[in-house]
């Protein structure tokens, strides 16, 4: 029987809605129970930490259904205490000054050497 990973770290490179949204839902699965989750933003997936990256047609589909929103998990990651990790180099390659994220969450700048120091030996890591 697979043991399941003690800590979820994932890297969030697309800038595509609904591959951060899916990285989000998984990240708010794992801290529901009890697993500690590191999201690190690099590349175009840096752009989800901006104001205003949710696609509101998309919001507004999912709320419809009564699926969680971009917003809601966003919301829900940082509530359950994830670590918002973003990348130095994905943001010089964007051009995405610190000061233009999203005022609401805690986000730490790193590197991929502090993502990977970051991650579990006993952990998993996932590339979204």
């Amino acid at each position: 029987m697979t043991r399941s990973p003690d800590k979820l770290s994932l890297i969030v490179q697309s800038g595509d809605f609904n591959r951060v949204h899916y990285a989000l839902v998984v990240a708010s699965a794992a801290l529901a129970t009890s697993k500690s989750v590191t999201l690190f933003f690099t590349m175009e997936g840096t752009r989800a930490l901006l104001p205003g990256f949710a696609d509101v047609p998309q919001e507004t589909m999912l709320a419809q259904k009564n699926l969680a929103t971009f917003e809601e998990l966003i919301a829900a990651c940082a509530e359950l205490d994830a670590t918002f990790m973003v990348c130095e180099m994905g943001m010089r390659a964007t051009a995405i000054g610190r000061a233009q994220f999203r005022p609401d969450i805690d986000i730490a700048e790193g590197s991929a050497v502090s993502f990977i120091a970051d991650a579990s030996a006993d952990g998993a890591i996932l590339y979204v």
